[in-house]
């Protein structure tokens, strides 16, 4: 027996182990420390036996290690809350974001109201960084789409802006002659409906559940373009006189603020490649740039809110929240079934404008709302529902993701199979016409052998 390679062997099982060991303990718990131990025994002896001449022999292994893998220790429940808490924090920065930034506007409104200067920082500055960095990610050449599925682009662009704002204005309007809701946030409700589909969101959940992506981008995009328009036009003939709104003015503000920053965002990402190569790499930084002067527009508006002692009871968010919720689930209903009847044998299609015909955008729509009502001290409660829509409608769709996804995969599957069949049955109908041809022409030079033979016999 070779002592030197047994040596070998055991020093590689020993190191390979060990490794394990510590990896294993990595996984179980990434923040703490790993719970293992490494006891070198270099002095560990083995005796090994050998018939040379009929005697035993022992000889020393030296430098042999031993990993003792030990059970993690069990974090504490404040441990334990703490990293749910952090983990919830980072997966759900954002909304976390907008609550705190509103109880921080309720702590101490002026500071938001007057100190920061909002008129300039929030309204204008804040507002035209968001839509330059928008205007370079914005994928324009995406709109060369519209010349296709015409029929589903017109549907999509329909319910988000015609039949959701429609329902919502009739609710809110039965709402308030209940009196079982405050006009302002009535009113908050028919401005978030009119608002157009969320870009991001929609793109990002498409491509998750497997739907049609270039649709997602073509109708997200195309709405955003066209709401800048079109929401205050809506707004207009829903609330009229209520929504105190002058329409050559917000157009104006709306141009200022909004499109003249969105196209020069787009001359920058086609002028340079090196700036279009720079956001493609660092996407990520430049969203947190926009979420972070949506949340500072987001405190000034509520900081004015609170400074004017405009605001509801919790009784009054609480009911605006509940019939959000109920509207909601009966425009998802109604848009699935309104699909599956126009798209039946496209369920790409079928679950894109399922969610892109219920999803408001929060990154149009809060600038937007501060356009038309700025100075308005109603603009809290008219941003508010929108706030709830928002996270709302993007919780909904997050848990329907695998579902949705199952449904995708299982009608493509069907569909296949159908169009497999089909194929087969005209392959089989091709096949009996040839023979039939082939039968007929074997009559035929039958035929006219017979005849050539009885003119012979004549």
């Amino acid at each position: 027996m070779n002592t030197d390679a047994s040596q070998n062997d055991s020093s590689a099982v020993s190191e390979h182990d060990q490794h394990q060991s510590g990896a294993l303990s990595c996984e179980v718990t990434s923040d703490a420390p790993v719970a293992s131990e490494s006891v070198d025994d270099t002095n560990e002896e083995a005796k090994q036996v050998s018939f040379e001449g009929g005697h035993e022999s022992s000889s020393d292994i030296k430098g042999k290690s031993i990993a003792v893998e030990e059970t993690p220790p069990i974090l504490s429940m404040g441990k334990r809350v703490c990293r749910c808490l952090t983990s919830f924090y980072w997966t759900n920065q954002f909304p976390v974001h907008i609550v705190l930034s509103i109880g921080l506007a309720k702590a101490y409104p002026p500071l938001g109201a007057k100190y920061l200067q909002p008129d300039i920082t929030a309204t204008w500055i804040a507002v035209m960084i968001i839509f330059v960095l928008a205007g370079m990610g914005l994928r324009t050449e995406e709109l060369s789409r519209a010349f296709q599925r015409v029929y589903f682009n017109t549907f999509v662009q329909v319910f988000n802006f015609g039949l959701v704002s429609l329902v919502v204005f009739g609710a809110s309007r039965a709402l308030t002659a209940a009196q079982i809701m405050s006009e302002e946030l009535a009113d908050g409700m028919v401005i978030t409906a009119c608002m157009p589909t969320a870009i991001n969101i929609v793109i990002v959940l498409s491509a998750a559940t497997g739907a049609d992506e270039a649709a997602a981008i073509f109708n997200s995009t195309f709405g955003n373009i066209i709401g800048i328009f079109l929401s205050p036009v809506l707004i207009l003939a829903y609330l009229g006189a209520a929504g105190d709104i002058s329409l050559g003015t917000v157009f104006y503000k709306l141009t200022l603020r909004v499109v003249v920053p969105l196209i020069f965002g787009q001359i920058v990402q086609k002028a340079s490649t090196l700036v279009r190569e720079y956001y493609a790499s660092h996407k990520n930084l430049f969203k947190k740039i926009q979420e972070s002067c949506l949340v500072f527009v987001v405190y000034t508006v509520f900081c004015k809110t609170f400074e004017d002692d405009v605001g509801a009871g919790i009784g009054d968010i609480l009911l605006m929240v509940l019939f959000q919720f109920l509207l909601m689930t009966a425009l998802m209903v109604l848009a699935w079934f309104s699909l599956e009847l126009l798209f039946r044998d496209e369920p790409e299609l079928r679950v894109m404008g399922f969610m892109g015909s219920i999803m408001k955008t929060v990154s149009l729509g809060v600038p937007m709302i501060n356009s038309i009502y700025g100075g308005n001290p109603n603009e809290g409660l008219y941003t508010l529902p929108l706030l709830v829509w928002h996270p709302m409608q993007l919780v909904l769709s997050s848990m329907m993701v695998p579902r949705l996804s199952r449904f995708i995969r299982e009608e493509r599957k069907k569909l296949d199979l159908k169009e497999q069949i089909s194929n087969q049955v005209l392959f089989d109908l091709e096949a009996q016409s040839n023979d039939s041809k082939t039968e007929g022409s074997k009559c035929d030079r039958i035929s006219n052998v017979e005849d050539g033979f009885e003119e012979t016999r004549s």
